[in-house]
């Protein structure tokens, strides 16, 4: 069991995202999906590929990211857990 303590959520560019440091949040209209920093670390994700994948997580086509109608928020995490 792991528990992630979320830190500040500020509004970013799809390029201030840094894989492994920083979750996602992407909101268009009624439609979140939010992603935690390990996510795209433990499937060895690209920056564009933790954002198609947070897109679909809000119930969005996987590219709606780069769509000026979404919103873009990332957020630093602290992770505890049984073996740490």
């Amino acid at each position: 069991m792991e528990i992630s303590v979320m830190g500040p959520i500020v509004s970013c560019s799809s390029e201030e995202i840094m894989v492994g440091r920083d979750g996602l949040i992407i909101t268009r209209g009624r439609n979140a999906g939010l992603l935690l920093p390990q996510v795209a670390t433990e499937y060895s994700w690209s920056r564009e590929e933790f954002l198609r994948h947070t897109c679909v997580k809000a119930g969005l086509p996987p590219d709606s990211w780069q769509s000026t109608s979404c919103r873009i928020e990332k957020f630093e995490a602290e992770v505890f857990g049984e073996g740490g």
